[in-house]
């Protein structure tokens, strides 16, 4: 039986975790399917967001700690983790977490490279890395530019359980919900209102390294980008759209 599970529906490519008897640990073969799935749902034109989901109660207790003993430093399963996060975050569509119950350490660094991340009230979240005699290294890369940098600190060095809500407050979330499907369903629908390209494009502005760019400079390329859009055949049917007050060729209903 897999560990990932994959189904599209209505413009949406559900990608679900589905190793529940070992609370959805990051194992090799987990990881391996899991990539697999993101580039099937990046090459299929139909699909609009993706959502990253879980069976189980948790949403997933991160690295699988069974196939790491007397293994070499090269030779653990964290080393393929990076590309995966790295994947995810470089996406170009957006990707949903629904995080219906717990997520730790790993777990949590998959929730941080999602666009978007809904959890239910009762989800908690901690790094626990430290109590292991380990550190948050390899999840720190996603998660920082996410979380507040106070929390982050004081919730490394402690290894303290947090809620969801302190969870939103810190930023790594972007909402707490009594209907995590319900609301996950929301986000899809406004997502397949928007134009692909556009949407890729959001993400790339927002990945862009602005390290020693001055303003002017930002300017500048910020005011070519826009003009490419704006000139852009897709943008001109948005444009179009709007004024006759219909939907755009592609929306989808």
């Amino acid at each position: 039986m897999s560990t990932v599970r994959y189904e599209v529906a209505e413009s949406v490519a559900r990608i679900t975790l589905d190793a529940p008897q070992r609370r959805n640990a990051l194992s090799a073969e987990l990881l391996g399917l899991l990539r697999r799935r993101l580039d099937d749902a990046a090459a299929d034109p139909a699909v609009r967001s993706v959502v990253l989901a879980h069976t189980g109660p948790v949403f997933s207790s991160g690295m699988d700690l069974t196939t790491v003993a007397g293994v070499a430093a090269e030779d653990q399963p964290i080393v393929a983790f990076p590309a995966l996060l790295q994947r995810l975050w470089e996406y170009d569509k957006p990707v949903i977490a629904e995080v219906a119950g717990k997520a730790r350490a790993g777990g949590i660094g998959l929730i941080a490279a999602c666009d978007i991340a809904v959890a239910a009230e009762e989800a908690d979240f901690a790094f626990t890395e430290v109590r292991l005699g380990l550190v948050p290294a390899v999840i720190s890369v996603p998660l920082l530019p996410r979380l507040a940098p106070r929390p982050a600190l004081e919730l490394f060095l402690t290894g303290e359980t947090f809620s969801a809500f302190r969870a939103r407050e810190i930023g790594l979330l972007s909402s707490v919900t009594s209907d995590v499907a319900t609301e996950v369903a929301r986000y899809t629908a406004m997502l397949r209102l928007c134009e692909p390209a556009a949407l890729a494009g959001v993400k790339q502005l927002l990945r862009r390294d602005r390290t020693g760019v001055s303003m002017a400079e930002d300017f500048a390329r910020m005011s070519e980008l826009s003009a490419r859009y704006f000139a852009s055949e897709q943008a001109q049917e948005g444009i179009a759209a709007f004024a006759a007050k219909r939907p755009p060729s592609w929306a989808v209903d």
